[in-house]
């Protein structure tokens, strides 16, 4: 059935980019659109005042409405929440669906599937930057089924995405516990200051409170807790090189099949979303120095912009390994770090992150010809890290490893997989969802 014949009403901003500040109604942009999570982001710094709102916008999203963008990346979706307390700009637009002839929830399913995404591909116009228009929704079909098995089949959907949504706000929170672990030991030394007020160390247990100084002393590089070390970052590498980049096919030399991780599914893959690292064909010597395992860690050294720097890291489990099939590696745009020892890695791994939350990295770049670049170099020798004795290190490698190790990555894409797998299936008719259970 027609896309348009499935609608109650499309709601837009009258396609013009309007004025914004600090305060009212936060702006939902189309990178706040990503068409993999269930719901959109929240851009924090661009609100729309409630006079300009009145003025520019044709309408407000309500909660079951469909945001979908027309510009750039044509056909992604996100679910209007409940409140919706946001409006939307340019390039996008927000659909709301008839209830009496369409189940809401499955039309956003049959948006996702691959034979509406297929059609909306097709009638993409521009090329360097794509883009859907408005007047093609009319020549948008939808694939329908009865009224009990839309119900059906949008409510697995909903089902599946928002136990996804849920397991990776999971993962933000043990990030969040191993950073705010890290920032209180190794930044602000909040063990050190308790013990030196005579206070015991909140949250810590006798045995470990007694690992900690209780004073600070001067050391050439600077102040640190009694008996710690400032060291170079570079000094904590055993090795460090540059990432590869392969061939697209096999060749002569490149006969080995690999994942490349590149800087921009550094934050796909930390936080378990859809999986795009590309995969490639490298020579059997560039593999045998570059081939990630487990504790070594992954910087993104080139392709910044003005708005966002270099020095995105990820940091290498086994778990994450075990979603390739193939041994992986950088991408020639990143850089692989091994530290010297596995505790130092939980601790340099954390250090990138923190450094790079807090804009630190910024320090460390420089331009040429438009793109970003991180100084190595300039880094390894200049980045201090504070470094405790062993005992301490141990402790704090024990713990946040724990907690990384918790990471719920691999029930995330097991989950997707069945979603996106079934999904075609169901609206096909192919499959009925009490199949399902047989099925898997």
């Amino acid at each position: 059935m027609k896309f348009t014949d499935l609608l109650s009403a499309i709601i837009d901003n009258r396609g013009k980019t309007c004025p914004v500040g600090d305060s009212g109604l936060p702006l939902i942009a189309t990178n706040c659109v990503n068409g993999i999570d269930l719901y959109p982001s929240y851009d924090t710094t661009r609100f729309v005042s409630e006079e300009t709102y009145k003025s520019w916008f044709r309408g407000h999203p309500k909660p079951g409405d469909i945001l979908f963008v027309c510009k750039g990346s044509p056909g992604r979706t996100n679910w209007v929440p409940d409140p919706v307390d946001f409006c939307i700009a340019q390039d996008m637009v927000a659909v709301r669906a008839d209830p009496k002839k369409v189940y809401p929830k499955y039309l956003f399913a049959a948006l996702r599937s691959d034979a509406v995404r297929a059609q909306i591909n097709n009638m993409h116009v521009g090329t360097m930057i794509p883009h859907f228009k408005k007047g093609d929704f009319d020549k948008l079909f939808i694939p329908m089924l009865d009224e009990q098995a839309q119900a059906t089949v949008g409510d697995f959907y909903f089902i599946l995405s928002e136990r996804i949504n849920l397991l990776r706000e999971t993962n933000a929170t043990l990030e969040t516990i191993a950073q705010a672990l890290f920032k209180s030991w190794f930044v602000d030394f909040d063990p050190v200051r308790a013990k030196m007020e005579g206070r015991t160390p909140e949250g810590m247990d006798e045995a470990t409170a007694a690992l900690f100084p209780d004073s600070f002393e001067e050391t050439e590089l600077g102040l640190v807790p009694k008996g710690w070390v400032l060291k170079p970052f570079g000094a904590l590498l055993a090795n460090s090189i540059g990432g590869d980049w392969g061939s697209e096919q096999p060749e002569e030399k490149n006969t080995v099949r690999v994942a490349i991780i590149r800087g921009t599914d550094i934050p796909d893959l930390q936080s378990g979303r859809e999986n795009r690292v590309p995969l490639r064909y490298t020579s059997e010597k560039k593999l045998s120095t570059r081939q990630l395992q487990d504790g070594d860690i992954v910087i993104e050294v080139s392709g910044g912009s003005k708005d966002q720097p270099t020095g995105r890291a990820l940091y290498v489990t086994d778990d994450l390994l075990k979603r390739f099939d193939c041994p992986v590696e950088p991408a020639s745009f990143c850089r692989l770090f091994r530290p010297v020892g596995r505790a130092t890695g939980v601790l340099l791994g954390q250090h990138l992150r923190f450094i790079y939350d807090q804009g630190k990295t910024w320090e460390y770049q420089n331009q040429s010809t438009g793109i970003a670049n991180f100084q190595t170099t300039h880094f390894l020798e200049k980045e201090l890290v504070a470094v405790p004795p062993d005992s301490v290190l141990n402790v704090f490698s024990e713990t946040v490893r724990a907690v990384v190790d918790r990471t719920v990555i691999s029930q995330i894409d097991e989950l997707s997989h069945i979603r996106d797998t079934l999904l075609p299936r169901l609206i096909s008719g192919q499959l009925q969802l009490p199949e399902v259970a047989d099925a898997h």
